[in-house]
């Protein structure tokens, strides 16, 4: 077998994340101008974000089926393709509907494209470095919130909001040609089916970790779907000073997502996840209660971003070793989770910051991420007490559904690509 770094493929992986984050989020800072080309108020921008991710959470099982056979890469390169139609058509939109069905066509491709991008991360490396290369691959979408976000919003003032949509779909373009030369063919594995899924969600504490994945983003969408109306609202930003908070926001939840991993392999995954939900539950207690200035906004922000990427890669990396031969279908369904999340937070941002207020909707993501804890608590009593690394015995009920797969998803010897230490670097 051909002896190949997994690093070129990683990166790229993580670039397809960061152009899914940017396409995904951009429209949060470029409300504005959106809303003031296409006549609509700023808080209906919020539902662009709510398209976007119900149409992610509902096709990704969905295509994760359809495609299940297919060979990874051209699978990943079929998502990039309906990102980029996606995208070029937000771009020219001469409507609000037009933009809106756009993006339902930007999020099939999304839903296409992301789980498969962490599975295959997970895929090409050894067992021991599957919190890093999740981290790596997710990583991408942390930048997106560093540089996409607010160079989307900044770029919205000068260029344009359709500019900057069509420079996004060009970036698109250009992942699409790195990954076709940077990552070697990925073996499929079994195609996931409807009897498949069920079969792992009834395993111990799956449904308990995709539950409070799906409550974490309900909570954060409500007012991150909103940002800049809400920045506006509660600390008197402006544009240029939602662009900087969200700059802000990015860089130090890259910080987060370099220290999720660590803290994985010195305190386990349950603790972890445990200490980023201590933290975000902080968070929104202290935007409700924070003065109504935007130094105080700033540093709430950026305490939120650290716990925010704190919890999305160790939330994959438990998936994945709970299950390790089902991680297509647990991270598809996490995906779904998280992008629901993201959908009905965004939904309820837009429809209740005009009635509540920036300060009632601050206190609003308290409620789910209360009920994330007890839905966090119960997947530890249902997987076991884990060991330092994370990583656990299966219990009788996990194996069976481990040993009921007739093949499973990691590569075999004969693979296009292995998964032995020898073969990676």
């Amino acid at each position: 077998m051909r002896t190949r770094s997994s690093t070129p493929a990683l990166v790229t992986l993580a670039l397809g994340y960061f152009t899914l984050g940017t396409a995904s989020l951009a429209v949060v800072g470029l409300g504005a101008p959106i809303a003031a080309d296409l006549h609509v108020r700023p808080a209906t921008i919020g539902t662009l974000v709510t398209v976007f991710s119900l149409v992610f959470a509902l096709a990704a099982p969905l295509t994760a089926v359809a495609l299940g056979r297919m060979d990874r890469r051209r699978v990943l390169l079929i998502g990039l393709a309906l990102m980029l139609a996606g995208g070029l058509g937000s771009a020219l939109a001469p409507t609000f509907a037009t933009l809106v069905a756009a993006r339902v066509v930007a999020g099939l491709g999304a839903a296409v494209f992301g789980p498969v991008a962490s599975a295959t991360g997970s895929m090409i490396v050894p067992a021991e470095q599957r919190p890093r290369a999740l981290a790596v691959v997710f990583g991408g979408m942390t930048a997106a919130t560093v540089l996409g976000v607010p160079l989307a919003s900044a770029a919205g003032t000068t260029v344009g909001w359709r500019w900057t949509l069509a420079a996004v779909a060009v970036l698109t373009a250009a992942v699409m040609a790195l990954l076709a030369g940077s990552l070697p063919p990925v073996a499929a594995g079994p195609a996931p089916t409807a009897r498949g899924f069920v079969r792992t969600l009834r395993a111990p504490g799956v449904v308990p970790i995709i539950s409070t994945t799906l409550l974490v983003l309900t909570a954060q969408f409500t007012v991150y779907g909103v940002a800049g109306a809400y920045l506006a609202a509660r600390f008197g930003a402006a544009t240029g000073m939602v662009s900087l908070t969200l700059l802000v926001f990015g860089a130090v939840g890259m910080v987060g997502n370099a220290v999720g991993p660590r803290l994985y392999t010195r305190l386990g995954g349950a603790r972890t996840i445990a200490a980023a939900l201590a933290g975000l539950i902080a968070t929104f207690a202290a935007l409700t209660a924070a003065p109504g200035v935007l130094p105080a906004g700033i540093g709430v922000f950026a305490f939120w971003a650290f716990f925010n990427t704190v919890f999305m890669a160790p939330q994959q990396t438990r998936l994945v070793e709970l299950l390790p031969e089902q991680r297509g279908v647990l991270l598809a369904l996490n995906a779904s989770a998280l992008y629901l999340g993201m959908s009905l937070g965004s939904l309820l941002g837009s429809g209740l910051l005009p009635a509540l207020g920036a300060r009632g909707l601050s206190a609003l993501p308290l409620l789910p991420l209360t009920l994330a804890v007890g839905a966090h608590m119960l997947s530890t009593r249902s997987t076991g007490r884990p060991s330092p690394l994370g990583t656990h015995a299966p219990t009788s009920s996990a194996a069976s559904v481990e040993t009921s797969a007739k093949t499973p998803l990691e590569p075999s010897a004969k693979a296009p690509v292995g998964t032995s230490a020898a073969t990676h670097h």
